[in-house]
């Protein structure tokens, strides 16, 4: 088992809360990482998002490819190989498909629709769907947050995420060679308020807590659950975004499913009308300085991430 507390959000889906928000506080304050049970996603959904992914990293790569993010323009949606993301400016061991609100085209970067491959049919059934479920979950977890703040309940809903930028990732890490670190992703932050994630049975994730590094390993029928850079930002560093990294040390190939709750792409995130303070940043970085609205933040982010798709799409 995890040493991450593990939290039922089932009074919060119901519209009550209990203490609910005060442990989602605790977690908040400490690790900035927790599990969330009781979150009412079906698990036949989970099952088919599951063998429809695996379905598509069956595909040979060239087939892939039909999907590629070049294809997605400035919607940067699609499949990317191993490798071809940076984080920390190392590639990462990891080929993953981009997905988001499904929308119209549009000239606004990371707006659009999303691309689907005609070998697996089902997954563009099954990620829609998903979506949606995590949407109406990552609001339910935000009500849960604002309270811990001793905020109004609809707090964020009524507005910083009144319209939620979200953002879907299906990452495959292929099996670790023998005797390697078993590199999968370097140690970041997320860029947003937060991040929900499925795991498949094959751990990998480690967090930075206080006390170092620690696994945090599946827990059957949960999402991990983080905070990021913009609720670090909102709550001037009580609630931290906390570092963290894949090694897959487990010998098999691992799908993750992570899930990012953001707030409106035209939102501007000052911090929230008190300010405790908190712990000092892991990289130094101090969030306030940036002025702007989360849009431009993110793109910046994104861009570091694919520098080579930024200069042929975005330039």
């Amino acid at each position: 088992m995890s040493e991450l507390p593990v939290i039922d959000i089932a009074p919060l889906l119901s519209g009550t809360a209990g203490d609910v928000p005060d442990q989602i506080g605790a977690a908040c304050r400490t690790s900035g990482f927790f599990y969330v049970t009781g979150h009412g996603v079906p698990p036949a959904l989970i099952e088919r998002l599951d063998a429809a992914a695996r379905a598509f990293f069956e595909l040979p790569t060239e087939v892939k490819n039909e999907i590629s993010m070049e294809r997605g323009g400035r919607a940067w949606r699609g499949f990317f190989p191993v490798g071809g993301e940076l984080t920390s400016g190392r590639p990462d061991l990891k080929e993953g498909v981009y997905f988001g609100a499904e929308r119209p085209p549009s000239r606004i970067p990371l707006h659009g629709p999303n691309l689907f491959p005609d070998q697996v049919p089902a997954l563009r059934a099954a990620v829609l769907a998903y979506i949606e479920a995590m949407t109406g979950l990552g609001q339910a977890v935000m009500r849960g947050i604002a309270l811990s703040l001793g905020l109004p309940g609809d707090y964020f809903s009524a507005g910083y995420t009144a319209d939620p930028t979200v953002l879907f990732r299906i990452f495959h890490y292929p099996p670790s060679e023998p005797d390697t670190d078993g590199w999968g992703v370097g140690e970041h932050t997320d860029y947003g308020l937060l991040t929900l994630l499925l795991q498949d049975a094959n751990g990998g994730l480690q967090v930075h807590t206080p006390g170092g590094w620690i696994s945090a390993p599946p827990v059957p029928g949960t999402f991990v659950c983080n905070i990021g850079d913009m609720l670090d930002k909102l709550t001037g560093g009580l609630y931290r975004s906390t570092p963290h990294r894949v090694r897959n040390l487990s010998g098999n190939e691992r799908l993750s499913f992570p899930f990012f709750f953001d707030p409106g792409w035209d939102s501007e995130v000052p911090p929230l009308p008190y300010s405790e303070g908190g712990r000092a940043r892991w990289d130094g970085q101090d969030l306030r300085a940036f002025t702007g609205t989360y849009g431009d933040y993110l793109l910046g982010k994104v861009s570091k991430v694919f520098p080579q798709l930024r200069a042929d799409v975005l330039d």
